[in-house]
C-alpha cells in the first residue's frame, strides 16, 4: 500500500462520503420521481440532461484547472455544489425545479472531476495508475454501499418517506466538504501569463491530442452511446416484481461487488494490461444486458448484478488510467475532462434513446440493442494497440 499516498487517501474518503450521500438517493430516485408524476421518458430525459451538464462542465473546468495550475479549489467547490443539491430535490416537486436541483448536483461533479483525476494521476507512476485509480474507485463505490444500506434501513421503519432521505443525505455531503479542506495543492511553477479559457476551449484539445488518445476516446464514446443510466437497470428489476426493499438491496449488492473488486482489478490491470482488462469488462457488460432482457428470476438478477459490479470495476477507473498514461502530464485534467464532456453528451443521447426504445418497444428491445452494440464495440477495441507510455512533461 506504499503507492497509496496521504492525498489519495483523503481524496478517496471525500469521494466515499459524497457517494454515500448521492447513492443514498440514487436507487430511490426513479421511484420518487414516478410518485411525483414523472414518466419513464421524462426520467430518461432528466438523467440525460443532468449528465450532459456535468460533461460539458467537466471539459471546461478540466481545461481551467490545467491553465491555472490549481486542483484543490475545483475539488472543494465541486463537492460543495453536490452537497447542497440534495435537500433541494425535496423542497419543491415542480419538474423545472427537479431539473434544476439535479443539474446543480451534476454541475458540481463537472467542476471537480478533471482536477480530482489529475491529482490521482500526479500521485501515481505510469506503472501504478491501475492501482491508484482502482483504490479510489473502490473507496468511492463503498459509499454506494453505505448510502443505499442506510436508505434501506430508513425505509424499513418509514416506508415511502422518500423526502426525508433527501435532507439526511446533506449530512455526509457536508462531512465531505470539511474533509476536502485537508487537501493541499502542490506548488507548480507557472509563467505568469494570462490565459483565456472560453467555455468550449477544451474541445480544441481533440485536434492537438495524441492519435492514440483520439482512437481510444472514439471507442469509449461509441460504447457510451449505448450505455444508458443505471436507472433503467433499477426500473427493470422493479418491473420484474421486486419490491422497493429488494430493489435497493440488489443495488447495494452490485456496489459492494464493485467496491470489493475495483482495487484488485486495478492491480491486475497493471500486470496484464489496461486494454485486456477493459475488453473483459465490455464482454461482461454485454452478457449482463442480454441477461436483463430475458430475466425475471430473483437469483438470476443477483447473478447479473454481480457481473455488472465486476464490469464496472474493470472499466471506469481503468479507462481514466489508460487516458492518463497516453497523454502529457500537463494536460491530464483537460484530456480526462474532454473525454468526460463528450462522454456525458453521449450519455444524454443514450439515456434518451433507451427511454424511447423502452417506451415504444419494451424493456427487452432496449437491453438487447445495448448488448449487441457492445459486442461491436469490443471488436473495435481489439484493433487498438496496447497503450505505450509517452515521455511526460516534467
Amino acid at each position: 500500500m506504499k503507492y497509496i499516498s496521504k492525498t489519495v487517501w483523503i481524496l478517496s474518503i471525500v469521494s466515499l462520503l459524497t457517494d454515500t450521500a448521492s447513492e443514498m438517493l440514487y436507487p430511490i430516485l426513479p421511484i420518487y420521481l414516478k410518485t411525483i408524476g414523472f414518466s419513464i421518458v421524462l426520467i430518461g430525459i432528466l438523467e440525460g440532461v443532468a449528465e450532459a451538464t456535468a460533461g460539458l462542465s467537466k471539459g471546461y473546468f478540466g481545461k481551467l484547472s490545467d491553465n491555472s495550475g490549481k486542483r484543490v479549489p475545483f475539488v472543494q467547490i465541486g463537492y460543495a455544489f453536490s452537497a447542497i443539491s440534495k435537500p433541494m430535490m425535496a423542497v419543491f416537486i415542480f419538474p423545472l425545479w427537479i431539473f434544476f436541483a439535479r443539474t446543480i448536483d451534476r454541475f458540481g461533479k463537472g467542476i471537480r472531476t478533471g482536477a480530482r483525476d489529475a491529482i490521482l494521476s500526479d500521485e501515481a507512476t505510469p506503472e501504478t495508475k491501475g492501482k491508484v485509480f482502482g483504490f479510489h474507485r473502490s473507496m468511492d463505490t463503498f459509499g454506494a454501499v453505505l448510502g443505499p444500506a442506510f436508505a434501506l434501513l430508513y425505509l424499513y421503519f418509514y416506508p415511502e418517506d422518500y423526502k426525508t432521505l433527501f435532507y439526511i443525505a446533506f449530512i455526509p455531503g457536508l462531512l465531505a466538504i470539511l474533509a476536502s479542506f485537508y487537501l493541499k495543492d502542490k506548488r507548480i511553477i507557472k509563467e505568469k501569463v494570462k490565459v483565456s479559457t472560453p467555455f468550449f476551449s477544451f474541445l480544441k484539445y481533440w485536434k492537438m491530442s495524441p492519435p492514440a488518445y483520439r482512437k481510444l476516446v472514439l471507442g469509449l464514446l461509441i460504447f457510451t452511446l449505448f450505455n444508458s443510466s443505471d436507472v433503467f437497470l433499477i426500473l427493470k428489476a422493479k418491473q420484474a416484481g421486486l419490491d422497493d426493499t429488494m430493489v435497493i438491496g440488489i443495488y447495494i449488492f452490485y456496489n459492494l461487488i464493485y467496491a470489493l473488486f475495483a482495487f484488485p482489478v486495478g492491480i491486475l490491470a497493471d500486470k496484464v494490461g489496461l486494454k485486456t482488462v477493459f475488453i473483459i469488462g465490455l464482454s461482461l457488460f454485454s452478457a449482463v444486458y442480454f441477461g436483463m432482457a430475458v430475466s425475471t428470476n430473483l437469483y438470476l438478477f443477483f447473478g447479473l448484478f454481480f457481473l455488472y459490479g465486476i464490469y464496472a470495476s474493470a472499466t471506469e477507473g481503468i479507462a481514466k488510467a489508460w487516458i492518463s498514461n497516453i497523454t502529457d502530464k500537463k494536460d491530464t485534467a483537460t484530456a480526462i475532462g474532454t473525454f468526460s464532456g463528450l462522454q456525458s453528451i453521449c450519455t444524454m443521447l443514450a439515456s434518451s434513446l433507451i427511454g424511447l426504445i423502452w417506451f415504444n418497444f419494451g424493456a427487452t428491445a432496449a437491453f438487447v440493442t445495448t448488448a449487441i452494440a457492445t459486442l461491436c464495440v469490443m471488436v473495435y477495441f481489439f484493433t487498438i494497440p496496447k497503450p505505450t507510455i509517452p515521455k511526460l512533461a516534467k
